[in-house]
């Protein structure tokens, strides 16, 4: 019989059975697709071995008029300024103590500080920073008071707890996991002193949760409430985590944290400055989102609220003055002006685009766009009946915006479209339904790439990916723990944020988390071939590999060459009828078991010199899968072909 090449469709099919997908991919991780055909993705290394505090959910590149490149990364504890590999703490001060406001007081044999200030308002978890103070006896020093400290415990509102730690142990360089790790200072120390009447206190903004959490206390959910069966009389409270927005105004940048102030980092004054409220005329005190308007430099604001308020305004939306974020009054004098929307019950999020702003609320879409004076702005119902999982689920690329729905994926291009999806309930069954708001959408515009990294079920964290390729109109997915994305950032490379580092990607082709650096385990494997109608079985005899390891940078690069058989598509792969998994022997490598992996199956190691592979597999149903697990390996799959012959009915 002649040789058969094993063509198949490009993209993952996962939502029906392996069988229907005849032809196609049906699994891989850290793969994608490169002209209809699957390569192993890039690799990615560190920005710097520097770390920070907390887990990053937003970034932002830029440059001042300097040239200086800089990143805004905004985590759930801290705002850091990342300047030549260092990571700088801007986080805004919400208070300022009077010198004399705190006092301290400790017990001889223990490490433990107790604070007190009344009606501090910090939080277990929060930064504060002392100076001023005097020693208060032993080795708790002057010097030992006198840093920056994580609050242990909140006693009450008038009372909290420090550990005591040495002056010259750094905050940022002992972190694990985003926590802080550290030896208590011995303890020696006299509780007859307070400091002095000279201590001031600096508190920074509330540390926010890394969390959606659900409910409060014993039993919040559903369980254990009021008779067995019956509905539970108490509302069940949300505590959802606190996402950044920023954007740059000139060289400076404004951050906001979702439900705060708008803050200014000014450049020019260096990163020894934190940054600071906004201050002016009607300026807004709670914000959701802020954003520039490029095209006429207004600053906008997204669920605020309204002039004179304090509570927030879920579908509000004000702007500044042009050109001057310090004037928020609506006047015949100025642009500065409001709107608001009628069609849900929050706006979620806002991208701008090339030529207008997207408005999400959680039911509608809108567009803004710029029209001059006396109106400024002007909104209008795009679509009705549409959601985005999280604030930062969407992306905008040139006029097209992409983004998560409730079990749906959208694209928008003058009106909206709903993209089909076909690893859709893959996605959103393994997609933990507590923590959507982690969900994050970034573009990966070199290989035409829509990524979207969701938390999963069993985890919680953002470690599943989806990917969209616009291009090619395919879907892929995988597994990859990132929490903050953003492409081309100030050069030709993505960043993105995992754990306390940021890293580039689609640079090498190693796994840069680690020193020395890891290899990429990458895979792809097929839903299943069969011969004719699937009512004779196949012998395959030899199989003739077609791969390239170009871009590898080691001697003859290997990857593994899986071809696994079956009778039924209930079959294990690789499983005979006894139970046993049977292995049959190749030229080329050693047969190692795989995962439900019917009959026999072969694996060989493949390299650029190798013409065929030699096996005896039969069964009725055969599919393959290509793998490495090596550093420094690079591999790009084309069109195989086997050797198959008809082997009967039985």
């Amino acid at each position: 019989m002649p040789l058969v090449k094993l063509q198949f469709r490009p993209g993952f099919v996962k939502d029906t059975t392996a069988y229907t997908n005849e032809g196609g991919w049906r699994d891989g991780n850290k793969v994608r697709f490169n002209l209809g055909f699957p390569e192993k993705i890039g690799g990615w290394q560190k920005l710097s071995s520097s770390s920070f505090l907390g887990t990053c959910r937003a970034l932002l590149p830029w440059f001042s008029l300097d040239g200086t490149r800089r990143t805004g990364v905004g985590t759930n504890i801290k705002y850091y300024a990342e300047e030549g590999g260092a990571y700088y703490d801007i986080t805004p001060l919400r208070l300022t103590t009077s010198a004399g406001d705190v006092t301290f007081s400790a017990t001889d044999g223990s490490a433990t500080i107790t604070v007190s200030e009344t009606s501090h308002g910090a939080l277990e978890g929060d930064y504060v920073t002392f100076s001023g103070a005097v020693s208060l006896g032993g080795v708790i020093t002057a010097d030992v008071l006198n840093q920056e400290y994580r609050i242990d415990t909140v006693v009450d509102a008038d009372t909290f707890t420090i550990t005591a730690r040495a002056a010259s142990t750094s905050i940022a360089s002992i972190t694990v996991d985003g926590e802080l790790v550290f030896t208590p200072l011995p303890a020696n120390a006299s509780d007859s002193g307070n400091g002095g009447g000279s201590v001031v206190a600096a508190y920074q903004i509330n540390t926010a949760v890394d969390s959606t959490s659900v409910g409060t206390g014993w039993a919040a959910g559903g369980w254990s409430r009021e008779g067995w069966g019956e509905a539970s009389d108490l509302p069940i409270s949300t505590t959802q985590i606190q996402t950044w927005s920023h954007d740059v105004f000139g060289e400076d940048i404004l951050i906001n944290r979702r439900g705060g102030p708008i803050y200014v980092w000014d450049t020019s004054v260096g990163t020894s400055s934190r940054a600071a409220t906004i201050t002016g005329t009607d300026i807004p005190v709670a914000v959701n989102q802020v954003m520039v308007s490029d095209r006429d430099r207004h600053v906008i604001a997204f669920g605020v609220n309204e002039v004179g308020g304090t509570d927030i305004d879920p579908m509000l939306i004000r702007f500044s003055d042009q050109e001057d974020y310090t004037n928020w009054q609506i006047t015949a004098t100025t642009s500065a002006g409001s709107l608001r929307l009628g069609n849900g019950s929050e706006i979620v999020t806002a991208v701008e685009t090339r030529q207008q702003t997207l408005v999400f609320t959680d039911t509608a879409l809108y567009a803004m766009q710029y029209l001059g004076p006396p109106f400024t702005f002007g909104i209008n119902m795009v679509s009705r009946n549409t959601s985005v999982v999280s604030p930062k689920a969407a992306v905008a690329v040139d006029d097209a915006v992409y983004w998560m729905g409730d079990r749906v994926f959208y694209v928008f291009t003058g009106s909206v479209q709903e993209i089909p999806c076909p690893v859709l309930n893959y996605v959103f069954d393994t997609m933990d339904p507590e923590q959507t708001y982690k969900t994050v959408c970034g573009s990966n515009v070199e290989f035409g790439e829509i990524w979207w990294f969701y938390p999963c079920i069993f985890t919680g964290q953002c470690d599943r990916y989806v990917v969209y390729n616009y291009k090619q109109q395919i879907w892929y997915t995988g597994s990859m723990s990132r929490s903050a994305w953003q492409d081309r950032a100030g050069g030709p490379l993505p960043l993105a944020a995992d754990q306390n580092y940021l890293y580039y990607h689609e640079t090498g082709i190693n796994d840069g988390s680690t020193d020395p650096a890891s290899p990429i385990s990458a895979y792809i494997e097929s839903s299943p071939l069969t011969l004719g109608q699937g009512d004779q079985f196949a012998f395959l005899s030899r199989v003739i590999p077609d791969i390239d390891f170009t871009g590898s940078t080691i001697p003859n690069p290997k990857a593994l060459f899986t071809v696994a058989a079956s009778d039924n598509p209930g079959d294990l792969y690789g499983q005979l009828d006894d139970g046993t998994v049977q292995l049959a022997s190749s030229a080329g490598g050693a047969a190692t078991p795989q995962i439900p992996s019917t009959s026999p199956s072969a694996t060989t190691a493949v390299d650029s010199y190798t013409d065929q592979i030699y096996l005896r597999l039969r069964g009725r149903q055969m599919k393959i899968r290509v793998e490495s697990n090596d550093t420094n390996t690079q591999w790009r799959l084309g069109t195989p072909r086997a050797d198959f012959r008809t082997d009967g009915r039985r």
